[in-house]
């Protein structure tokens, strides 16, 4: 028995993007769907679309086309290129925007992520509800007059641009591994990191989107640091599928913290502009944020997720944004995320420096977070409000920005959220020392669990 549609666009539709399994929840008739449905919403009269390496993304990249020409709309054919990429065309261009990607999913996935003209995320609340009420229902008429395809391959202007950001003609001579995981970077890491100072060492920059040596999300990074420590390299970097996320791990192999990330490019964008804002999300480190006020910045406090912080770092015309995730969002790339960039500023920081890019991080590793974990409850509203009676009774400080947020009296700090319809939790904490952040995550864990 075939699905109630409303049933698979609850599904397909999510909090950032679109998102479902190639042919069984998404297909070119649901792409030129998407297509005519973004052109409408958007009243576009030009829509920027790009795809990545995956075997179903070429298919479904022509039929959201389709769909965005037969609404009397021009589409700016961006061809093959990394999520960032997108946004690039979409901000140089001033146009609205659609990336054929699944991102981090797995190989069977496929998806969709919008923006509006400028890289203006588009999300739950920001015009990612209104488009699943119109895939609901009936297609679009088509328009009398239906657009033009305009070839706009733009790869070359898209890392010149990067590299236009970031000074890297004084650095010392540095080795590099990039693991592209087979997804985009393999493509976009030799145009935007390639300089006479550096020796790059490639590690899966061909481009299969069956990802046959590891995932395209960035869990295991077990590669890189063998790499890198095999190599004697200065520096691992690796990429998730779409190439827009950056991971760091250091001489010896450890994975930088992205609160350590946050931190030393931050240093860098309040230099160029003192006093400046940066956001950071709720659950970011207390070492990045006293990084900022070190370095003269203003610490911004944003809800989790892209459109939150786009918009902030828009209305504060922030500098700079980091999530604790590992995104990495410029005022001068349109705030939008970009994890070349962020790799850019790194090598630019390791390069004019004698230390060892572990020393550098070591200054920005201050405190033990216990990173964001999910706990089954049966209720998560009901869990919400039980941390929420734990912790006052106990005196602290709490607010609802996203979730429940508490500070206690030693510093340390708690956030637990529901992140969508699942029977979950989610939860991170941070305290001063490793034994206290445990103690803590557990007053968390039973307080939602038993009240």
């Amino acid at each position: 028995m075939a699905e109630p549609q409303a049933d698979l666009y609850d599904r397909i539709v999510c909090a950032y993007d679109i998102r479902g399994r190639f042919r069984e929840e998404l297909d070119p008739g649901l792409a030129y769907r998407v297509g005519a449905a973004f052109t409408e919403l958007t009243g576009a009269g030009a829509v920027a679309v790009a795809h990545d390496m995956r075997s179903s993304s070429p298919c479904l990249a022509d039929a959201l086309a389709q769909g965005v020409l037969d609404q009397g709309a021009d589409v700016v054919d961006a061809g093959l290129g990394s999520t960032d990429y997108l946004h690039y065309v979409s901000g140089r261009f001033d146009v609205p925007g659609v990336m054929v990607t699944a991102g981090r999913a797995p190989a069977a996935y496929n998806g969709f992520r919008l923006c509006r003209a400028g890289a203006v995320d588009v999300g739950e609340g920001t015009g990612l509800e209104l488009l699943r009420r119109r895939l609901r229902e009936p297609r679009p008429a088509l328009t009398d007059r239906p657009g033009s395809i305009r070839p706009t391959r733009v790869l070359s202007g898209y890392a010149r641009h990067l590299r236009s950001l970031v000074d890297l003609t004084a650095i010392r001579p540095l080795k590099i591994v990039v693991d592209a995981g087979n997804g985009m970077a393999g493509l976009t890491a030799p145009l935007v990191l390639e300089h006479p100072s550096i020796e790059l060492v490639p590690l899966h920059f061909e481009l299969d989107g069956t990802f046959p040596h590891r995932g395209p999300e960035l869990a295991d990074p077990g590669q890189l640091q063998d790499r890198v420590r095999e190599t004697g390299a200065d520096l691992g970097l690796a990429f998730d599928g779409d190439g827009d996320r950056c991971l760091a791990v250091d001489e010896r192999g450890r994975v930088v913290p992205p609160a350590a990330v946050i931190a030393l490019v931050a240093g860098r964008e309040l230099a160029r502009r003192p006093g400046a804002a940066v956001v950071h999300d709720l659950v970011t480190s207390t070492s990045a944020i006293e990084a900022i006020k070190e370095a003269g910045g203003i610490p911004v406090r944003s809800r989790v997720g892209p459109a939150a912080i786009k918009a902030l770092m828009a209305e504060q015309d922030a500098a700079f944004g980091g999530a604790h995730c590992g995104r990495y969002y410029f005022r001068d790339f349109w705030y939008a995320d970009t994890g070349m960039l962020a790799a850019l500023h790194l090598l630019a920081e390791l390069g004019g420096s004698r230390q060892e890019l572990s020393d550098l991080v070591a200054r920005h590793d201050r405190h033990a977070s216990s990173g964001v974990f999910d706990v089954p409850v049966p209720d998560p509203a009901a869990a919400l409000q039980r941390v929420v009676r734990h912790f006052t009774a106990h005196g602290a400080e709490l607010d609802h920005l996203d979730g429940v947020s508490g500070e206690l009296a030693d510093g340390a700090w708690l956030n637990v959220r529901v992140p969508s319809a699942a029977p979950v939790v989610r939860v991170n904490v941070e305290a001063a020392t490793v034994a206290a952040m445990g103690r803590l995550r557990d007053r968390v864990v039973g307080g939602g669990q038993r009240g």
